[in-house]
């Protein structure tokens, strides 16, 4: 699957834009603060229907519009004819995405069909912030993979929203209704048990990949896991909301369950958060879109829709950030065709065109400047 083009209308930096890809490597090349990671994050729209930096979907809508728009038409070599994905939100509307003009249902109905990876200099947020950055990145990882996850994850959540909205009622005026917390809790409890129970079979699953990437990036020379920490393995969840109760009501929030578990990140032993380098995590969470990137194109037949070739990678300001032995792994993937479609952000076209220099293959150039992306023509 590729993305031959992008369509934005009043998307962050941009008024307006059109640009048409390569199936093989697109260089998004200008200054800082000129627009070229809206550009990734555009297309992580149509991936995944959200940004990749946490905004709010409102906060995308450029200065003094009431309104973004984005487009992108998508293809496979097997395919007949393009599909085009669209995203686009007005000014307190519910946000809109449609699959050849006709709207998902559900968001969820979308997930999965055109995944893409994104390596990133704010991945190290992963290493640094809280359990909650982790679960998000590991369940939107396996949402991807199985349609069945995303929908207990979706089923969980639901529930813990009407327990947390009782529990806040336990010092209104209207009284506190126990019977219907515990009718809520016997729902909550076989799915918290089911998610947890997956994330353990995923992580299973995931830990060979990400371990053999790290080991490239760093030589052997450390050993990492991912420890799942969790209240759930071994224990009966219906007891453990029955034991909190009385707490989840003074505080009027639920404290137990697998929204409250965590991926520890460990590098021989010791949290790679506390006794790693700089370089050490940047390598950690290098293995860990790697690692993605493998399943993703390796997933089973479970997925909804059509299963692509391979995701699409973007990848943002690599070169300004990353040291050179990281950056000639990973252009050693691509010059191995490791990867289908790629997106990249450079400050400095001298420098990308001498990084890409032996990389086989079409290669599309983009100079960005204050929201306008114009193709560069070859050797100018």
């Amino acid at each position: 699957m590729t993305l031959d083009q992008l369509h934005l209308l009043f998307f962050k930096n941009y008024d307006e834009a059109s640009l048409t890809f390569g199936s093989g490597i697109n260089c998004f090349i200008g200054d800082n603060g000129t627009g070229k990671t809206n550009l990734l994050d555009a297309i992580h729209y149509l991936a995944l229907g959200k940004s990749a930096f946490g905004s709010s979907d409102a906060q995308n809508i450029k200065q003094d519009a009431d309104f973004f728009v984005v487009k992108g038409s998508f293809s496979a070599p097997e395919a007949e004819k393009s599909e085009t994905i669209q995203v686009s939100l007005r000014a307190g509307q519910k946000k809109t995405i449609t699959h050849d003009k006709q709207p998902y249902e559900r968001l969820a109905d979308h997930i999965g069909r055109y995944p893409a990876v994104l390596i990133s200099p704010y991945d190290t947020d992963l290493v640094r912030q809280g359990s909650e950055e982790r679960r998000r990145y590991f369940d939107s990882l396996q949402s991807q993979l199985d349609h069945d996850f995303l929908e207990l994850l979706i089923q969980y959540n639901s529930l813990l929203r009407q327990r947390t909205a009782t529990l806040k009622q336990s010092n209104g005026a209207h009284g506190f209704d126990a019977l219907y917390l515990q009718a809520l809790d016997d729902q909550l409890a076989p799915l918290g048990e089911q998610l947890s129970q997956q994330r353990v079979d995923f992580l299973a699953q995931f830990l060979p990949a990400f371990q053999a990437h790290y080991s490239q990036l760093a030589d052997g020379r450390e050993q990492v896991t991912i420890d799942y920490k969790s209240q759930l393995p071994g224990q009966n969840f219906r007891h453990l909301l029955l034991a909190n109760e009385r707490r989840d009501q003074l505080l009027q929030r639920s404290t137990v369950g697998p929204h409250r578990d965590d991926f520890v990140f460990l590098m021989n032993g010791l949290p790679i958060k506390t006794y790693g380098s700089q370089g050490q995590q940047k390598s950690f969470v290098i293995a860990l879109k790697l690692a993605q990137f493998d399943l993703l194109t390796n997933r089973d037949a479970r997925l909804a829709g059509p299963k692509p070739s391979k995701p699409l990678l973007l990848l943002d300001d690599i070169f300004d950030r990353l040291d050179d032995k990281r950056i000639a792994r990973l252009l050693q993937l691509v010059a191995n065709h490791a990867f289908g479609q790629v997106f990249l952000t450079d400050t400095n076209l001298a420098r990308t065109d001498a990084a890409l220099a032996g990389i086989t293959g079409e290669i599309s150039r983009f100079r960005i400047t204050q929201g306008r992306a114009t193709l560069i023509a070859d050797g100018s």
